[in-house]
């Protein structure tokens, strides 16, 4: 990736203030997320925020350093607000890219994203904590007062003044990456709103909500390590309706991916809700516990995040390009309408539903599978072996086991390939392919961008 030419010298207090404050371009226009809360802003609810806050940054493990507390305040911050589907990945990616920026002006052991930061002094974990703050309140400027709240709090607990000389690094990494992100073509003034089409196989809103695709501009939008091309990572289309292989994938889903009178196991069903959960969450969840665990320096945990959420945006950009272009329908409403599509081997049912319900957007590429692949990859690739032990923990309600122990992290892959069939919501060919679009994307960014210094 080319390098960014803003100069690596320290801006002021003042500079970066007023682009905080000057700075327009986060997200006029946020429709509100399918199961997310839409950001309390009237008086007398900033309370409440505020001591979300405070709950996510004092319930982080003792073993937890500021790139894994940052990321759980950065959390808190996106459930807060209202974000469409996908667009979650890229608060968390530009958070940590921030972050790894800040700390490596101090430790040189990394590429940085944009240009290095010369005449570094001070505090680490300072520059780190300010970079978070200032790319949160950038993105998230109805939240400003709490997040400010927390990150002076968040000083004071690990001993560190606001006049710290780190605080300037955090916000000239802070700069760099909102600087280099202002026009990525993220949160359009005029949005379009897309649903489809009526013929067979295509993509309509779905009940019970029957909401337009959430942010079909997402496909479009500048990736953070892969080249800036259309069709990033280039996959065939959906399978033709008439063919063998749809109805192959139609009638597993039919009959395993059903609310009622499905063949499912009540394993295959627990599995199945299991990876419901908000994947955004459930992944870097699963990084941080991994990193709390097994990583003692800060430079690495941050390096590790950014690369997992660099990494898992570009797939979900390529998912939702694919999404958009080829708008292929949900197995509900396939079949709703399988007496329609031309294939005698697909039989339709007027009464079927999914597990749960779709969410609003296209069936073809799998988003979800996507972001967990490129995730999974990324650590196979920063630890440098599949073979690894480590758990998954899932917030989802109807989840009975809560916690899954892996001993691979292909493994994870694996299921959640088989979880969003089980759950109704996607043709396996949907999956599978994401899957490879993840790794792809992994392997491509992990290969290019924050590599080691030799």
């Amino acid at each position: 990736m080319d390098r960014h030419t803003t100069t690596g010298k320290l801006f002021g207090l003042t500079a970066i203030s007023r682009l905080l404050i000057a700075s327009r371009w986060t997200a006029p226009h946020q429709p509100q997320n399918q199961g997310m809360r839409p950001t309390k802003t009237r008086r007398g609810h900033g309370w409440i925020l505020g001591s979300l806050l405070m709950l996510s940054l004092s319930a982080v493990s003792a073993s937890a350093d500021v790139v894994t507390d940052w990321n759980a305040i950065t959390q808190t911050v996106i459930g807060a607000g209202s974000r469409p589907t996908p667009t979650p990945s890229l608060d968390f990616a530009i958070v940590h890219i921030a972050v790894h920026d800040a700390i490596q002006a101090f430790q040189h052991r990394f590429e940085t994203y944009n240009a290095p930061i010369v005449g570094a002094a001070g505090s680490p974990v300072a520059a780190a904590a300010r970079a978070a703050r200032d790319v949160l309140v950038t993105r998230f400027p109805a939240q400003s007062v709490s997040i400010e709240a927390t990150y002076q709090n968040y000083l004071t607990a690990n001993g560190l003044l606001a006049t710290d000389a780190g605080v300037l690094v955090g916000q000239q990494a802070a700069l760099n990456i909102i600087t280099r992100r202002m026009n990525d073509g993220s949160f359009p003034l005029n949005p379009e709103v897309f649903i489809g089409g009526t013929a067979p196989g295509q993509w309509r809103p779905t009940p019970p909500a029957f909401a337009p695709m959430s942010a079909p501009w997402f496909g479009a939008i500048k990736p953070l390590a892969l080249p800036d091309s259309p069709g990033l990572l280039p996959e065939p289309p959906p399978p033709p309706l008439r063919s063998g292989a749809y109805a192959k994938a139609y009638n597993e889903v039919k009959a395993l991916g059903a609310r009622v009178n499905s063949t499912r196991t009540p394993e295959q069903t627990d599995l199945a809700y299991f990876y419901s959960d908000n994947p955004f969450y459930l992944l870097n969840r699963t990084v941080r516990e991994i990193a709390a665990a097994h990583l003692t320096d800060i430079g690495d945990s941050a390096r590790l995040f950014a690369l997992a959420n660099s990494a898992g945006v570009d797939a979900l950009i390529s998912a939702w390009d694919v999404k958009r272009e080829s708008f292929f329908w949900r197995p509900s409403t396939a079949i709703l309408n399988g007496d329609h599509d031309g294939n005698p081997r697909t039989t339709g049912d007027p009464t079927w539903l999914p597990l749960i319900n779709d969410p609003p957007y296209p069936d073809y590429t799998s988003g979800v599978n996507s972001i967990t692949s490129a995730f999974m990859r990324t650590l196979k690739l920063f630890f440098r072996k599949d073979v690894f032990t480590f758990s998954v923990t899932s917030a989802a309600p109807q989840v009975v086991q809560k916690t899954r122990t892996y001993s691979r992290f292909s493994d994870v892959s694996a299921d959640v390939v088989e979880a969003r069939m089980l759950l109704g919501i996607h043709f396996r060919f949907a999956d599978t392919v994401a899957r490879r679009q993840g790794q792809q994307a992994a392997d491509w960014t992990f290969c290019h961008i924050l590599r080691p210094i030799h």
